[in-house]
């Protein structure tokens, strides 16, 4: 039989989704169908540049405006389409907001449902299975890994992203940036701060 056969492309990907995707890249380029360095541009635009400075900006105006935010956190759809983020993978946006008393973070436990007109594609560790299952198994062990360690007092509240809803993290603004403009407090916004595993830049604080 003809699936008996096992050299076909799919049969030889590893099974980690990450990995996965290095192999069918390499594939591709082995065949010459896509260039390697301008593949990298693409993802690096969309990873790092186009995707989280939205998110960025977002944040940064709900920062600076207390009308725009309650209308963000009480309807997110029509103020974000309204900044022109909208479209594919970014319908039926929620926004949770991070206080004293509430750290909020974002995963998809089915698959790797992600607001890409926000924060561009999802990194690596958010489709990881080990990201998906301890993220609601043991969150504040999964924040600690990434830096973040909250007083007991503050609540960890795990939001699963779905096809239907997808989170963005409204973190809590720096002390300190009273009388910065939006520009500048964007700056200060992370793109895993708007996941929930990572906090705002303090002023001042270098970029990682």
């Amino acid at each position: 039989m003809p699936h008996d056969h096992h050299d076909h492309p799919h049969a030889l990907l590893p099974p980690d989704p990450a990995l996965r995707v290095k192999a069918l890249e390499t594939i591709l380029v082995q065949k010459g169908l896509i260039d390697p360095a301008a593949l990298e541009e693409i993802i690096d635009t969309y990873q790092n540049r186009i995707g989280p400075q939205n998110g960025a900006r977002v944040v940064a105006k709900a920062w600076s405006d207390r009308e725009f935010k309650a209308a963000l956190l009480a309807d997110a759809d029509p103020v974000l389409a309204e900044l022109g983020y909208y479209g594919r993978q970014g319908e039926h946006m929620v926004v949770a907001e991070n206080t004293p008393a509430q750290h909020n973070m974002v995963v998809c436990t089915l698959c790797s449902c992600y607001p890409w007109p926000l924060l561009g594609i999802p990194p690596g560790w958010y489709k990881s299975d080990s990201y998906r299952a301890r993220a609601v198994r043991e969150p504040r062990k999964v924040l600690a890994e990434f830096g973040v360690t909250l007083p007991e007092e503050t609540a960890v509240r795990v939001w699963d992203s779905t096809a239907e809803v997808r989170y963005l993290v409204l973190p809590m603004r720096p002390e300190g940036t009273e009388g910065m403009s939006e520009e500048d407090l964007a700056a200060l916004v992370t793109r895993d701060s708007m996941i929930g595993t990572g906090l705002a830049r303090q002023p001042g604080e270098a970029a990682a």
